[in-house]
């Protein structure tokens, strides 16, 4: 099977993109970094997806039985796409976001059918436009999409809602004793899963035919609440976790920035019933619990000082939180 990653090197996609290869298919990857992460064994080939006029030829001129849009995030870039793959590839899979299902949700449990919308967050609607053209697409003219919507899924990141992610910073605040924020009381139920386990059920969607004009959510089946998951971080690191609690919609009021991801996704419960991959691919399971995956992350940047990012402006921002709320 010959499949196109655009992207492939990044947090979620690095896994799926090493299992790909370990499972025999032949992958081409398109990355725009010149010096980046290598996937071994895969065909790496430099080339940003946003400038066609002078994509490599390769990515032009081949025919793939699937690609796999890792950095689509707008409708432009789904318009794209399908001026470029129609006819040239037998399953375009787009990568959505749970994060498009209904906020606030009706019931705590999601399936493929529950509706997409999403008041709160502007990622999550650019989402459902994308999902919503495809579909359109797939409906009138036989454009052959598959959607993913993956939930929160960490192996290179930080799945921490509040100065991490990308930096370390609440990594470093619970290192140092100081008090970091988990948003409402701590005790709504989220889903974290591991890069991993989430390429498993991945990579079995590719080159499935019965998978065209089909939605799939992917993730764990194990059910935290923010208290533990924090709790799992803190533990991580061999420290005592210092925290206050504090109401989504009164950090979003102070902290804009942080109204999506709060107000949008993680302020709400979230449990996703997994039974349609598993039942499209049906050895797949998830097995690395969280408290086991977190040292993992903590450990990759514990690797090497320079992923240990820690922002100035996201610690005054705790600072600024924790004294207006903090008692």
């Amino acid at each position: 099977m010959r499949v196109l990653f655009i992207g492939g090197t990044g947090n979620i996609s690095a896994s799926v993109s090493r299992l790909c290869v370990s499972w025999g298919i032949d992958l081409t990857i398109l990355t725009r970094r010149a010096r980046g992460m290598t996937i071994e064994g895969a065909r790496m080939i430099q080339g940003d997806i946003n400038n066609s006029p002078i994509l490599p030829p390769v990515v032009m001129s081949e025919q793939w039985d699937a690609v796999v849009n890792w950095i689509g995030y707008v409708r432009p870039d789904v318009e794209r796409d399908i001026t470029l793959f129609r006819g040239r590839t037998r399953q375009y899979v787009f990568i959505s976001s749970a994060s498009a299902y209904e906020k606030p949700p009706t019931h705590p449990v999601i399936t493929e059918l529950t509706p997409l919308e999403n008041p709160y967050w502007e990622y999550s609607r650019s989402k459902i436009a994308c999902e919503e053209l495809l579909m359109y697409e797939y409906r009138t003219v036989g454009f052959p999409v598959t959607i993913v919507r993956p939930s929160l899924t960490y192996d290179t990141v930080i799945p921490l809602p509040i100065g991490g992610w990308n930096e370390y910073t609440v990594i470093d605040r619970i290192k140092r004793g100081k008090r970091v924020i988990i948003h409402g009381d701590g005790t709504s139920l989220w889903t974290v899963t591991h890069a991993d386990d989430f390429a498993r059920g991945f990579v079995g969607l590719l080159g499935r035919m019965d998978a065209i004009g089909q939605a799939f959510h992917i993730t764990t089946d194990e059910v935290l609440t923010w208290n533990q998951i924090y709790r799992a971080a803190a533990d991580a690191v061999g420290c005592e976790l210092k925290c206050v609690h504090i109401a989504s919609d009164a950090i979003a009021g102070r902290e804009p920035s942080l109204a999506g991801t709060l107000l949008g996704d993680k302020a709400h419960s979230a449990i996703f019933d997994n039974s349609k991959i598993k039942k499209f691919v049906s050895d797949f399971s998830a097995t690395i619990p969280f408290e086991e995956g977190i040292r993992r992350t903590i450990a990759w940047f514990e690797a090497d000082p320079a992923r240990r990012v820690v922002r100035p402006d996201t610690d005054a921002m705790f600072e600024r939180l924790l004294a207006r709320y903090g008692r």
